[in-house]
């Protein structure tokens, strides 16, 4: 009876929808390819191609933009500390000097500097002595620093205790999950260079690599973003964050979350397949009910706020939150996850991941920090309001477009591709907000480096997103897809754009609550590195991913593409350790930022006391 049913319903299903594609007269490949596959003769000419080069060669320009005025600024602060030093040395030897001297030392100044060559100077058997005033300046300073030292904050913020231990604690636990996941990341890059390196299973290829993957994700970015996120949302609510308990449920629950779920995946205990949710439903429930535990709290701060208006960065990171709660649920309820569907449903919840998570949470976090930090307001709300509803409209169904050309219907295809265009106008919109907001503020570069963060961020942003859209094109996925070339996009945006606003915003706030701030050298250090490094890695994997998707299409033998990755697999972990080298550096800049130093006052009154006694 039940087979007859199912029988009954598949035609009543079929002719309905046959009846709706003769009414309005959809072709009936809609189902399935209804053109062939690309050919690739000038590939070099396509728009997509042509666009992504484009976009690097911004980075670029931001990249030497950002170089030239950090080494302009080099150097005018080494021609000021020579000027100062020259005219204290000269002051401090006039001090012991007699008339007669001084006047001699004058004289012979005056000679010097009236010296004319006579055009037989080249040799000669006289002892050296700048008679000739050639010499102008002289330094016995062996220091040669490679950035100059960065201006104390003049804002001292005053937080409660409370408030400043749960983002101190939120950002602890990132930072070590950010070194934990990178040097799973470092060693699985090893494993391409030097595929033998072990043998032992938990360390294969593929159970590093999801453990690398999900640590960053939920561990470093979600713990950072969160934190950073409290001290917003108490901020711009002007109210006491309403309840300091839910918020340490939630990191309880986070971090158990990620060290349970690595534990099971070095164990090979996985959810069987879709990325970035290989977690197992209990270890990603409790990753859930911290999300729910941090949006009660949020939207409770919120709503008891003090103030009338909801400040925009609410808006991103609470509906970053709502969409995040809603994917997980989405993304790991069975009953519709057989064949086709699964590939669907891992489409929605691999890209909503990124863009409503993580995206519009981040975007969130700019909208307050990056305002603040150069202390104006942002550019322009209605740009800021613009961007937020056409994100939330056209990222909700782009996911299919990492499946263009499979067995997924054509039309579902299409609508990804058009809504991956669509995407055009939030970024446009949001890049423009956070540029016009710093337009006048290019001389913070030369201050700190809390400024080129967000600039490299706000930039990747623009060319992140935008060279994602071109890649949703028929014919650029069709050469791209399943290379290395989707490996380099990623780290394009989750490190480009999310992890160095993170950064950012952590050396713009951290300070300030704690009182301490690093060395700006190790900063210009931290940045450079992890810069340099990701251009490395994302431009190797572009075009090796490039030269293997044209292999593929060829129809080469397969190990070929792997012989012709070698080289740009070389240049990917090159570019993977100075990644991973200036999260150490990150990491001792965090040390420094919130270890406890004994205030002076407070030693002052034990002397007192003692001197009393």
């Amino acid at each position: 009876m039940k087979k007859k049913f199912e029988s009954i319903y598949d035609k009543l299903v079929v002719k309905s929808l046959t009846f709706i594609l003769i009414l309005f007269r959809v072709p009936s490949p809609v189902f399935g390819q209804s053109q062939p596959n690309p050919g690739t003769e000038n590939w070099l000419t396509s728009p997509g191609v042509i666009g992504t080069i484009i976009l690097i060669v911004i980075v670029v320009v931001i990249a030497i933009f950002i170089l030239i005025v950090r080494l302009s600024s080099f150097i005018e602060s080494m021609n000021k500390k020579g000027v100062v030093k020259k005219k204290m040395e000269f002051s401090e030897a006039l001090i012991g000097l007699d008339d007669s001297e001084i006047d001699r030392i004058l004289e012979q100044r005056k000679a010097a500097l009236a010296f004319k060559l006579s055009g037989n100077e080249l040799g000669s058997d006289e002892s050296a002595s700048d008679t000739k005033g050639v010499i102008s300046k002289v330094t016995h300073d062996p220091e040669n620093p490679l950035v100059d030292e960065k201006k104390k904050t003049k804002l001292n913020l005053e937080i409660s205790d409370q408030l400043k231990k749960i983002i101190v604690w939120y950002l602890g636990a990132s930072v070590f999950w950010l070194v934990f996941g990178t040097l799973i990341g470092q060693y699985v890059g090893m494993k391409f260079v030097w595929p033998e390196m072990d043998s032992v299973s938990w360390l294969s290829f593929g159970r590093l690599r999801p453990v690398h993957t999900n640590t960053v994700f939920w561990g470093w970015a979600s713990m950072a973003m969160i934190g950073l996120g409290y001290y917003v949302i108490a901020r711009t609510s002007n109210i006491n964050l309403h309840s300091y308990k839910w918020a340490w449920r939630a990191w309880v629950l986070i971090n158990i979350s990620v060290l349970t779920g690595n534990i099971l995946l070095l164990a090979g205990i996985n959810n069987g397949g879709g990325e970035y949710r290989e977690y197992i439903w209990p270890v990603a429930l409790l990753f859930a009910l911290g999300l729910i535990y941090t949006f009660l709290n949020f939207y409770k701060t919120v709503e008891n706020r003090k103030i009338s208006e909801i400040y925009i960065s609410n808006w991103y990171i609470l509906a970053g939150l709502v969409w995040t709660i809603v994917l997980v649920i989405i993304g790991y309820l069975p009953g519709y996850q057989d064949g086709l569907g699964e590939t669907v449903i891992q489409g929605y919840y691999m890209h909503q991941g990124v863009g409503m998570w993580f995206m519009t949470f981040t975007l969130g976090l700019i909208y307050y920090y990056l305002p603040s930090t150069l202390n104006k307001p942002i550019y322009s709300y209605s740009l800021g309001v613009l961007a937020f509803w056409t994100q939330m409209l056209f990222y909700t169904l782009i996911g299919t477009h990492h499946f263009v050309f499979s067995p997924l219907p054509w039309w579902l295809q299409t609508v990804a591709i058009v809504f991956s265009a669509g995407m055009f106008i939030p970024v446009i919109a949001g890049t423009t907000n956070f540029l016009m907001t710093m337009r006048g503020s290019w001389g913070d570069i030369s201050k700190s480096y809390v400024l080129p963060f967000f600039l490299v961020g706000v930039i990747f942003y623009f060319v992140g997103s935008t060279q994602g859209s071109l890649q949703a094109f028929r014919f650029t996925n069709f050469m791209w897809h399943f290379t290395d070339f989707n490996v380099a996009h990623s780290h394009m945006t989750m490190y480009g754009i999310i992890t160095f606003i993170l950064w950012a915003c952590v050396y713009a706030i951290l300070p300030k609550i704690t009182g301490t701030e690093p060395r700006q050298f190790y900063v210009g250090v931290h940045f450079w590195l992890a810069f340099i490094g990701l251009f490395a890695y994302m431009i190797s994997l572009m075009v090796g991913g490039t030269l293997k998707g044209l292999s593929w299409i060829d129809g080469e033998p397969f190990i070929n593409s792997v012989v012709l990755m070698q080289p740009y697999w070389v240049w990917r972990a090159i570019g993977g350790s100075l990644m991973f080298i200036s999260h150490l550096v990150f990491a001792y800049n965090f040390y420094v930022m919130v270890k406890i130093v004994k205030p002076i006052n407070q030693e002052a009154s034990i002397l007192f006391k003692h001197s009393n006694v």
